[in-house]
């Protein structure tokens, strides 16, 4: 799941709302609309591969038609969503979450992939493939995976305080404790150190949850998805829940007096986000080539390196160059249970839930941010 936000993503998206419909017009040039999470994929920054750019000159090369990819982002599944099922905008590729992706599913918003146009599914790990979200592989191509786990300043955190989600309740570390900005994942917090189902439709359940985030929220100093970037490697604040890829990130930036460290609490989280095809969607093939482009060695082993997300694509993961420029230390951290990542996965992931369950939560979110 998740990265920086671009500044821009908001100009970029109303640039899309006036092409959306445009598809393949616009004389020789085709239009392709990308809506992905914010710097979730090689960007050429500091002379990397730029993948987006990469595309548009391998299909010139080889249908010899040009093509402009025009990428947007989002923050959360939640805000895409809200975007896309609204019918203001129209995307050819998004690369939601797995239970997102259930739930545009059921609700009829993603079209069936033409896997002739994407031979490089072959390079796809069977772990990833006929799980819960997408079980006959019709509507997906997973693109990263990842697990949620705490993000800690070792400089401000006493060691034996780590370790499970109990240290973003300490009340020793108030005012530096940062929380998810989302439902799904404050409440899933919540969940899993009580030992609840975060897949429950029992509303006494997610009603214990809640409690959970009102104790927990006179300790909390912000609400945060990409902001939790600069307030950790900064000082700012030392404790945080985040997605694993992203704690290499904040590691590289941090400043010279924070020591961020990381952990995997017993239960968490798993997750996959996986490239898809919605039903607004303007140039089908068009966007079936890009997905297959994206499962290429170049493009899948860069867009790896650069998000530090782990990948479900084989090329990426055998590749000797990818795990040397990763380090033992973050494939042990990325690839854990990648063995057995079904059993885990089955186990933790979210589901999607139903809509007045969702409704439910949504209500319980609005209290808790308002207190």
């Amino acid at each position: 799941m998740r990265k920086k936000l671009l500044t821009l993503s908001l100009v970029f998206g109303l640039l899309v709302c006036c092409l959306c419909f445009a598809g393949c017009a616009g004389g020789d040039t085709l239009t392709l609309n990308v809506y992905n999470w914010g710097e979730y994929i090689s960007d050429g920054s500091e002379g990397t591969f730029d993948t987006v750019k990469e595309f548009e000159k391998w299909y010139e090369e080889t249908y010899n038609q040009k093509v402009k990819v025009n990428y947007t982002t989002f923050a959360s599944n939640e805000d895409m969503y809200s975007k896309l099922s609204s019918g203001a905008v129209s995307y050819d590729v998004v690369i939601p979450s797995d239970y997102m992706i259930a739930r545009m599913s059921a609700e009829n918003m993603l079209q069936p992939l033409n896997f002739d146009n994407i031979p490089n599914y072959e390079h796809i790990y069977e772990e990833f493939k006929g799980l819960y979200y997408d079980p006959e592989n019709l509507y997906t191509v997973p693109y990263a995976y990842g697990i949620i786990g705490v993000i800690y300043n070792a400089n401000v955190v006493d060691a034996e305080d780590a370790g499970n989600w109990d240290l973003l309740w300490n009340e020793k570390y108030a005012e530096k404790i940062l929380q998810f900005n989302n439902s799904r994942d404050a409440f899933g917090m919540a969940m899993y150190k009580k030992g609840l189902d975060v897949n429950t439709a029992d509303q006494s359940v997610w009603d214990a949850a809640y409690e959970e985030l009102i104790t927990q929220r006179p300790l909390v100093y912000s609400y945060v998805m990409d902001e939790i970037y600069n307030m950790m490697e900064s000082g700012e604040a030392s404790v945080g829940a985040y997605y694993a890829g992203d704690y290499f990130t904040m590691k590289n930036a941090q400043a010279e007096d924070v020591d961020l460290q990381f952990y995997y609490p017993d239960n968490t989280n798993y997750y996959i986000d996986a490239m898809c095809i919605p039903t607004c969607c303007q140039n089908k093939e068009l966007a079936e080539r890009f997905i297959n482009f994206m499962l290429s060695e170049e493009a899948a082993i860069a867009n790896a390196e650069y998000t530090y997300y782990a990948s479900p694509n084989q090329l990426v993961y055998t590749n000797e160059g990818y795990i040397e420029n990763m380090g033992e230390d973050a494939m042990e951290i990325l690839y854990r249970n990648a063995d057995g990542f079904r059993e885990a996965y089955n186990k933790n992931a979210y589901r999607n839930l139903p809509a007045e369950t969702l409704s439910y939560i949504n209500t319980l979110w609005e209290t808790v941010k308002i207190n």
